[in-house]
């Protein structure tokens, strides 16, 4: 379509309205014109549009999150998702209109026009994307949030390490431990009841960071196993710069386990069901708890260093 000035939505034939949505350049903002509907953007001199403004046009207003392609709108204009297309029953929530298949192709093409910064940008990412390319990143970028790594209860917290350890200490009431040995008992009465349940977190402060050393039960199968594991509160390429060992027995016999810590990025059920840390299978735990073999006593000790 031109860009000359003075052009107005009677101008557009409406059968084009019905099918798209179009932006027309006039000196000073861009107008977006879709049956009965105006939305002005300004515009600099080079006529590039507001990153800021055109993002707001961006914005579902359900969610409030950004929208990509397909963008919906209904006859009257509005826009959506398609996520949320779905769940407004396919009418849309500003008018009531029954939305059908109208893509707002206009905007999808302004988006493809806009460099705009990551969304952790106040909390240190200095990165800008185009459009389509922010998304992908957010979904990896070193500043979002972490995941609680509490693994007894499906918590939803997030935050930064900070935050995360806050919440840990108060919420969950987690031991917190200075230093890079550790040596921890674990008992239970009844070890021939396996659940796939924690039974154990606890974090250590070492080298300026922290760890999170899990150990709990589950089944491998069909066999009732115990497992310990070490996380790294940080990134995956900061985890790979240290490692640590594990170490369990009795009666004259051990089992060692040396590897890298895995980042919290790695949900626990991830790292648990790659097998990566010390396991310990039912007879052999009951073997190194001794006596009677019908009370599990489990000591585990370990250490964490700095890779050179």
């Amino acid at each position: 379509m031109s860009s000359n000035s003075g052009l107005t939505a009677e101008d557009i034939p409406e059968s084009e309205l019905v099918e798209t949505t179009s932006l027309v350049v006039n000196s000073g903002e861009i107008r977006k014109l879709g049956l009965g509907r105006t939305w002005s953007i300004p515009v600099n001199k080079s006529g590039v549009g507001s990153s800021n403004s055109v993002h707001e046009l961006l914005e579902c207003p359900v969610c409030a999150n950004s929208m990509y392609p397909p963008i919906h709108q209904c006859p009257n204009g509005h826009t959506l998702c398609s996520s949320c297309k779905a769940r407004v029953h396919n009418h849309c929530p500003t008018c009531r209109h029954e939305l059908g298949n109208i893509r707002c192709l206009a905007l999808e093409k302004v988006a493809e026009s806009l460099e705009l910064p990551c969304r952790y940008q106040s909390v240190g990412c200095p990165e800008i994307f185009p459009y389509y390319g922010k998304l992908k990143h957010e979904q990896q970028c070193r500043f979002r949030p972490y995941s609680c790594p509490y693994a007894g209860a499906e918590c939803l917290v997030t935050g930064d390490i900070g935050a995360i350890l806050a919440h840990l200490k108060d919420d969950h009431k987690v031991d917190m431990h200075d230093g890079c040995t550790f040596n921890h008992r674990y008992v239970k009465s009844n070890p021939h009841e396996v659940e796939n349940a924690t039974w154990m977190l606890t974090v250590f402060n070492c080298f300026g960071q922290h760890f999170c050393l899990h150990f709990e039960a589950f089944l491998l199968g069909v066999a009732p196993v115990y497992m310990a594991f070490l996380r790294f509160m940080g990134e995956d390429e900061e985890a790979k710069g240290y490692g640590y060992s594990l170490e369990v027995g009795g009666n004259g016999r051990k089992l060692i386990w040396q590897g890298v810590p895995r980042s919290i990025r790695d949900g626990h059920r991830k790292v648990r069901d790659s097998h990566d840390g010390l396991i310990i299978h039912r007879k052999m735990a009951l073997f190194f708890s001794g006596g009677n073999r019908q009370e599990l006593k489990l000591r585990v000790t370990g250490r964490i260093w700095k890779e050179q």
